[in-house]
């Protein structure tokens, strides 16, 4: 359902320079309010599309269900921000990383790779 509502609703991913562009465009990135230097960040900023950063988020909100979470492994990035912050910004900045996979493999013309086989293959 994801992958239909980005390609009805998004832009051609060549017109974003990298996947945080993309992630910023869909409304996952902190609103920035800086200024002489000092960086603030804000809440997320929800602009652009609604249904894609909707979808994304649901399922970065089934990840992390119960059952979800019994298969996280332990000491990685996910478990890492489960134990110190809230699950809804866990699940927001797992959305944010969903989309910027979502774009690398668009502009790449890849599928998608476990990181877990793609470390294994490398060593």
């Amino acid at each position: 359902m994801t992958a239909l509502a980005i390609e009805a609703f998004a832009p051609d991913m060549t017109s974003f320079r990298r996947g945080r562009d993309f992630s910023a465009w869909l409304g996952l990135v902190p609103r920035q309010y800086s200024s002489s230097g000092k960086e603030r960040l804000g809440r997320v900023s929800k602009a652009g599309q609604t249904d894609i950063r909707r979808l994304l988020i649901i399922g970065a909100m089934s990840r992390l269900n119960w059952m979800g979470r019994r298969s996280i492994p332990e000491g990685s990035w996910l478990a890492e921000m489960l134990s110190r912050k809230p699950r809804m910004l866990v699940a927001i900045a797992l959305a944010n990383k969903m989309a910027r996979a979502v774009w690398a493999m668009l502009t790449e013309n890849q599928d998608y790779r476990d990181p877990v086989y793609a470390k294994a293959a490398v060593a």
